[in-house]
């Protein structure tokens, strides 16, 4: 089957964090959106015109960060959504940043938080949500706290187009294992978003290898050492996730210094259309 770039790249708010340069760190105690802090530098670029300049760089799927969302109002959200519909840019994912289900002291809170900006993915007519499992070193009682999180937040989308989906992250999912425990005890309810970036080690290529079966999308961020790309770990990875079976969006996630933000999002981009035989344009 051909590789389609339309339906097969997508680019994360994160990857351009230096062009958007603000952010809205979260608190959990409250639905109210922080004011913004200059967290990377001033801003290049608002986020209603973000879906613009993608498209732009022809690339027409979108994961946005929940905070770089200067607003929760439902006016702002209808603007977003006419922006990317104007742009004819898919929203993929809406990345909850935030939250510790496997935590007792927070569980039930955060479930809550995390619920709530579900609904703003669903407003946004997000494809996914993400959300983080837990933060806690694994073991079943913290497992099963973020199975019990993750199903009431489902519970609560009940009928929401949105899907839910969890990654491999943090130490409560720091294996394969791991992660096939807490989808199982979701039943269906919650996929998966693999990551490349998230494991490493000798063990790393095996243990995607055993997940990305599950994954519906994926985060496929290169490493980069003074602007060169490491093309060795970045093909295996992909290699990886095509003979597991995955056929999803490769979302570019690009973190250096250099190249700059686009030069680094397009050798991604590149790369994997190379690898997996596409053509520009």
């Amino acid at each position: 089957m051909p590789f389609d770039e339309k339906m097969r790249i997508a680019v994360s708010s994160w990857s351009l964090h230096r062009r958007l340069g603000t952010t809205h760190p979260h608190d959990l105690t409250t639905d109210a959106v922080p004011v913004a802090q200059e967290t990377f530098g001033p801003a290049h670029v608002a986020l209603l015109d973000l879906p613009g300049e993608i498209a732009a760089h022809d690339v027409h799927r979108l994961e946005i960060c929940s905070f770089h969302l200067p607003s929760r109002d439902r006016a702002y959200l209808a603007d977003l959504r006419a922006s990317l519909q104007a742009a004819g840019v898919r929203l993929q994912t809406l990345l909850i940043e935030a939250g510790d289900l496997s935590d007792p002291a927070t569980s039930a809170r955060d479930a809550e938080w995390i619920g709530g900006w579900v609904g703003v993915a669903e407003e946004l007519g997000a494809e996914n949500a993400r959300i983080i499992a837990g933060k806690q070193k694994p073991s079943d009682d913290a497992l099963a706290l973020a199975a019990d999180g993750l199903n009431r937040i489902a519970a609560g989308a009940a009928g929401y187009s949105v899907k839910l989906v969890t990654e491999n992250w943090f130490d409560l999912l720091s294996t394969p294992d791991l992660v096939h425990d807490l989808l199982d005890r979701t039943e269906g309810k919650v996929g998966l978003n693999g990551d490349f970036g998230n494991w490493t080690g000798p063990g790393k290529y095996d243990a995607l290898a055993r997940i990305f079966g599950r994954a519906s999308i994926c985060h496929a961020k290169a490493s980069f050492g003074g602007g060169a790309m490491d093309e060795a770990d970045y093909g295996r990875c992909v290699d990886v996730a095509e003979a597991a079976g995955y056929s999803g969006p490769y979302t570019l996630i690009f973190d250096s210094d250099a190249p700059g933000e686009w030069e680094g999002i397009a050798r991604e981009r590149g790369f994997i259309r190379d690898r997996l035989g596409g053509t520009a344009g």
